[in-house]
Order: C-alpha cells, then structure tokens, then sequence
C-alpha cells in the first residue's frame, strides 16, 4: 500500500512511498538486536578445553568449527544490512499520460529508437525475433516517430529473411492492431491468447490469421531447411551481402535499411500510413578482433542509428521480450519530459517479466524479491539498476555525457537534420563504416561512452557509470506488465544465468568503478550498499556451503553448535529464523505468489548460494591469475517436448551432468545420511529427548535442507525419464557424501 506525497499537479508523473515502512522498519531493528545476540553467543562460547567437548582433539575442531561459524554468521549479518539498503524506503510511480497528451500534440513527440538484439538462430528462432520486431512497430505512437534497429550477432541470412517477411506482414498487422485496440502486439502472443480466452470469427480476424500463419510458414520452413531458397533471394538485393560471407565470426558488415520514409511506395501500411523504420545490422566480425558480445552489438547500433535516425530516446530489449503494453513509450516520456526533474533522468527500468512461468515459479525466475521490493528501494536513492533489457534510455546519457546542473532536455528538438539530403544507399554506406571492427579503435567506446566493456554484466556496470556520472533512474512498474520474455526452463540453464551475472557482480566489485570506493561522494551512500550488496552475491557462497555442511556433519559427532532449546540463548537464534522466514512468506504472498512459490525460491537462494555463486567466486579468483574468461552462453529460448512437458508439471529439470549438480547432490546426500545418523542415534538412546534438546536447532536445520532437496533424490534414485539426474553425478555425489561423513566421523576414534 502506498501514501502520497505531495507533488506538483502539473507533473507528468506522481512518486509515493510504501505505507509499511514504518512497520518494516522497527521490525529490521528488532531483527538487528537478535542477531547481535547471536553474535555475543558466540563469542562469549568459544569452546574451551574442559567444556562440553572433552579437550584433545574434539576441543581443537570445536573451537574452530566455533569460530568458522562465527566468521559465516558474521557475513550474514552483514549481508543482510546492505540488503535493507533496498528495502528501508520503497517508492512507486504513477504516470499521467493525459496530462502529456494535453501538453504536446502528437506531432511534437520525440522520436523513439527501438533495439533488438539477437545472437543465435538456434537458440532464438526467426519466428519469435520478428514477433518481437512486430509487437514494438505496433505502439499506440506515431509510426513514422519509430525506427526499430535488429542487430544480428549470427549474420543469419535466416533472421533477414524473416525480417523481410515481418516487413510485408506489418502493414496489415499494425492497421489491424490499431482498429481492434490489439493487446498484446505480438501476433503469436495475441492469436494464442484469443484463440485461448475468446472465439474470434470476423473477417478481418480470419484475414490477419491466415496471413500471420502463411508467414510463419514460410519462415519456419526455411529455418527447418536451413538455409534460404535461391528464389526468395532474388527478390531482395539485401541477400546480395552475403556473398563474401565466411562464417558467423569472419564476415563484412551486413547492413540493409528494410523500411524508410525515403521509399514511400515501400515504407505504408495498407491504410496509406507511413511504418516504423525497420533496420537489419549485422556488424563486421574478424577472428583477430574481440567483438564484447551485446555490449559490442548495442554500441555499433548506436552509432548506426544516429545516422539514420538519431532519435534522442532509446528502448534497447532482448529479442525474445514482446511488447505486452502499446502504451509503454508513452509512459517512459511521462518521466523523460516531465519540466521539473524529466532533465536529470538517463533512463527509465521497467521490470522484466516471463510469460512461461507457472503458478508456483519451481526456478523462482520472477526474481520477486528484486523485481517487486528491491528495485524499488533502489529507486528512491537514485534509481534502479540497468538491467539490459526493457529500458528507455536518453542518448545523450547512454553516449557518455556526464549530467551537470545547466542540462536542458531537448527531447522535442527534430532529430534527423543530418540525414534529410542522403538517399537510402548513402545513409547504408555510410552507418556501414560505424560498425566495423576498427571503428572504435583508440577511441573512448566501451570505456567511457555507450555500453561499457569487460564486465559480465555490461548493463550493471553501464547504469552504474552513468549513475556515477551524476544522472538519475526512474523504476516503473505499470498495472499492465509491459513486456514478457521467456524463463529458464531447466535447473542448468537458471544456474548457469546466476554464475553469470554473479560473476560479473565480482568483476565491478573489483573494478576501478567498485560502488563501495569510488562512489563515495558520487552517488548516496544507500545507493552504495545497494549496489554493493549485488556485488557480493557471490561471496555468499562460502557461508552458505559451510552452513549448509558443517552442523550437519557434526550431528554424527554429537557435539552441538547452538544453543539448547532450554537456555535463553536459542530465543535469539529463533527469532532470527522464524521472524526471517515469516517476512519472506509474507512479501511472496503480498505480492500474488504462493506458499509452494516461497518454498521454490528457498530452495533456489540455496542452490544458487553453494553451486552458481560459488563457481562464480572460484572463476573469478582464477581470472586474477590470467587464467581465460568463461564462455558466454546463450539461454535458450525454445525447449524439447519433453522438457515442455515436464517444465508444464513443474518436475525439475536436470538431464546434462554439469559441476553445478555434484555439488549440490553431495550436498543433499551428505545431509540426508548425517539425519538418519543422528535419527539413528535418538531411536536407541534412552534419554533421547535431552539429547533432541542439546541438538534440536542441528537437527531442524539439517532436516530443512533434507525437505528442500526432496528433488534431487527423486531425481537421483526414483525418476526415470530423461530430466533426471545422470548415473555418472548419481556414483560421484554418492561416494563424495558418504566418505565424507565416514572420514569425518572416524575423527572421534
């Protein structure tokens, strides 16, 4: 719930603030005190020689298990301040989009450059590219303000094909989306929707279907034969490019401006109306030269497009985010041209939201906790993270200009000056050399301008610079989500996305522009600890491991960590967990999630924290020693029927044998056998309830990390389809878990 504040009537949009901070608040203090509590426990019960352990050598591993434990609760603690950072004031926006329909007329709107990045035809089909093309052209805007930029990091001849095909199907689609009021733009989205939730039989349905369908034909046709047939070709001279094409990493620039006002006959819908500029790019790729991926991809069309159209607003999305909301442009010029504070605002974050994802979230991709809390509590020191999809930009920001006092917003000055005397051929010839290998040579591009270079997460660091050069953000989260994308479908693919970006969480930790250092005095300090508590994702990873195995381990010992349930010590260790645990239920079920979803996303904060965190720590660390860069990888966007099937019943996927999975199955296994050990152990002692009593926070930890990992053992030992868990992780993580607590109990002897 949120109180307004007092702002100024004439502003295009309105900032509120939450109703429960106060309560959020008083509670994060109270928590605060508990876990000093836990800290004074633990100091002032530092095992000694004639205490509870005997001396010899259980006190010598006592005392510094003891003391590994502290180190690990010492971090938690601090991980846990810098996460109310983003929590301790959240604010929320409100657009009034009448109010800049009635202040500027349609034809004084800015115009809008939109991005489209893609990397692989395999991976990210043809089909959905262009559905996503499509849905962006068809904005409740003015067509002949859009120009809509597709860069191809493949140079698939495929995916140009497909775009020829988007251009002849958009001036019937984006009539038809105008008549009907179409939500959402996408035609796969919108038909799938319709044909779910409403039965459509009017002509000019039945019309647009058939021709989407056609389309979709002759594109997937062509993707399944994998190539382009000779006769298609001859039809468009664009083709003509792939002449001197070597290979996907050896070949000239490919660039084609496909639709332009310069070619009316060319560039109208069917009701006689101007389309969006389409532009394909494929920039030049040499063996010899390291091409910084989308960071590389984003930066060669910025230098294109401020030839071709040089608009002053950017929308910049991944190739599977559709549009969901024709509105969403004019939504973001609700806080770029607001007179009062639109100046000091570089960009404006919307959240990135997944149509494929289930009732109960089982690889928690909604990132809830960020998307619907932490964002908005980032938002109030300064903005939100540049997350790399989803996001309106200024240019001048993203280009590298610093923000000073004296900056004017000249949003509705005309854009394309420079290109009104150029044909179509020049303006191509001309944006080819700004995408060649050599262009950025000895130049400040990836460095101080555009997308920044050598980091993981380009966008993180790339809003991070911006913020330090003293521009603002703004996080909208509108009634109507404005963009869907697709999730991960199976366990590695989640993992493997966590690795990534928590790795190069490490890398701007470590970097010159590290928030904690050098943005002292750059950007407030609760924007520090916010981006600082992202930057330490990562190094979560050893208290979580030695958590997640130690207590566990030694309940096979019979020496207890914690406080027995009688003292007055285990209150603050309980509070700290139940109160913990209670306001993460509360806010998944605030915020539309399910108790089942809460429990998925506990399960995957753990397997993030001890597989993809952790092997981001250790790549990282060898990185320091000249040791190569991992792999970028591409998450796939399409699945299997059967791992549809499976992803639909909502059964964990595993079915690849990856190092991610042998540490989490030895993990489980290793925690499964020291609780029938120790449940062993209170069947044939008499006094087992004083024994449950000296043990019990011991015991309900391991036994929580038994009940999470319900399935990995199915996927070990009882499933038999193909998503299961590989025989070879099976052996491995079975010996792993089992010497381990044969070795570690064998120490007692």
């Amino acid at each position: 719930m949120v109180v307004k504040r007092s702002d100024d009537e004439e502003s295009l949009f309105e900032t509120t603030k939450s109703r429960g901070s106060f309560l959020h608040r008083v509670f994060s203090m109270s928590l605060f005190v508990a876990i000093c509590f836990v800290y004074a426990y633990r100091l002032t019960h530092i095992p000694t020689g004639g205490e509870d352990h005997g001396g010899g050598e259980d006190y010598y591993y006592g005392t510094w298990t003891w003391l590994g434990l502290l180190a690990a609760e010492l971090w938690f603690g601090l991980y846990w301040v810098l996460t109310q950072a983003v929590r301790w004031n959240l604010v929320f926006r409100k657009t009034f989009k009448k109010r800049l329909a009635q202040r500027y007329e349609e034809s004084k709107l800015p115009e809008v450059d939109i991005f489209v990045c893609t990397a692989d035809p395999e991976v990210e089909p043809p089909i959905m590219v262009i559905n996503t093309v499509l849905s962006h052209m068809a904005y409740d805007y003015p067509s002949e303000k859009l120009s809509v930029y597709l860069s191809d990091d493949a140079a698939s001849d495929l995916t140009f094909y497909a775009l020829l095909e988007a251009s002849l199907f958009a001036k019937h689609w984006l009539p038809f989306c105008k008549k009907f009021n179409v939500q959402p733009t996408s035609p796969a989205a919108y038909f799938n929707n319709i044909l779910l939730h409403h039965n459509h039989a009017t002509k000019e349905f039945a019309n647009i279907k058939k021709l989407y369908d056609e389309m979709k034909k002759r594109i997937e046709d062509a993707t399944k034969l994998g190539r382009v047939a000779s006769e298609e070709r001859s039809k468009h001279r664009g083709f003509s490019q792939w002449d001197s094409y070597s290979s996907r990493r050896d070949h000239d620039t490919i660039l084609q401006i496909i639709l332009h006002k310069k070619e009316p006959h060319n560039s109208k819908d069917e009701d006689g109306n101007y389309l969006p500029t389409l532009v394909y790019l494929a920039r030049e790729k040499r063996p010899q030269h390291h091409h910084n991926f989308k960071a590389g991809a984003m930066n060669s069309l910025l230098r294109v497009s401020s030839v071709i159209s040089n608009a002053k607003i950017i929308l910049n999305v991944d190739c599977d985010m559709y549009s969901n909301s024709s509105e969403s442009v004019r939504d973001a010029l609700c806080f770029l041209m607001d007179e009062e504070k639109g100046h000091e605002i570089a960009f404006v974050q919307f959240p990135q939201t997944f149509e494929n994802i289930l009732k109960h979230d089982i690889y928690s991709s909604t990132l809830l906790s960020i998307v619907d809390v932490e964002m908005h509590g980032a938002d109030h020191y300064g903005g939100p993270f540049y997350i790399g999809t989803c996001c309106f930009h200024r240019r001048d920001a993203l280009s590298g200009m610093k923000f000073s006092v004296g900056y004017k917003n000249e949003l509705l000055k005309s854009e394309r000056d420079n290109s009104i005397e150029e044909n179509l051929h020049e303006l191509e010839v001309k944006s080819k050399a700004l995408a060649s290998c050599n262009y950025e040579k000895n130049t400040l591009w990836g460095k101080e301008m555009g997308v920044r270079y050598g980091c993981l997460v380009e966008d993180v660091m790339t809003g991070l610079c911006i913020h330090l050069q003293g521009w603002k953000s703004v996080y909208y989260s509108p009634p109507r989500k404005a963009f869907y994308g697709v999730a991960p479908t199976t366990l590695l693919q989640a993992l493997v996305q966590h690795k990534r970006w928590a790795e190069g969480q490490v890398q701007i930790l470590l970097s010159e522009h590290c928030p904690a250092l050098y943005g002292h005095g750059r950007i407030s300090l609760g924007h520090q600890l916010g981006y600082s508590y992202c930057n330490c994702w990562a190094l979560t990873s050893l208290s979580k491991l030695y958590y997640s195995i130690i207590p566990s381990l030694y309940l096979l010992r019979g020496i207890p960590l914690f406080p027995k349930m009688s003292s007055i010590w285990f209150i603050p260790f309980a509070y700290v967990i139940v109160g913990e645990s209670a306001r993460s239920l509360l806010e998944f079920v605030l915020f539309g999630s399910t108790i089942q979803g809460w429990w998925n996303d506990l399960r995957m904060v753990l397997y993030k924290g001890t597989s993809s965190y952790l092997f981001a720590l250790i790549d990282s660390i060898s990185k320091l020693f000249g040791l190569p860069d991992s792999p970028f990888t591409v998450t796939a966007k399409v699945m299997e029927e059967d791992v549809s099937e499976r992803y639909e019943k909502q059964v964990m996927e595993f079915g690849a044998a990856s190092p991610l999975f042998t540490v989490l199955a030895t993990i489980a296994l290793l925690n499964l056998f020291c609780l029938l050990g120790i449940l062993k152990e209170l069947a044939l002692c008499e006094d087992w309830f004083e024994t449950y009593k000296k043990m019990s926070l011991q015991i309900l930890l391991c036994g929580f990390l038994v009940l999470i990992n319900i399935p990995i053992y199915q996927g070990l030992f009882l499933r038999k389809d193909k998503g299961r868990l590989p025989s070879s992780i099976a052996i491995k993580s079975t010996v792993l878990a089992l010497s381990t607590c044969i070795l570690f109990n064998m120490l007692k002897d």
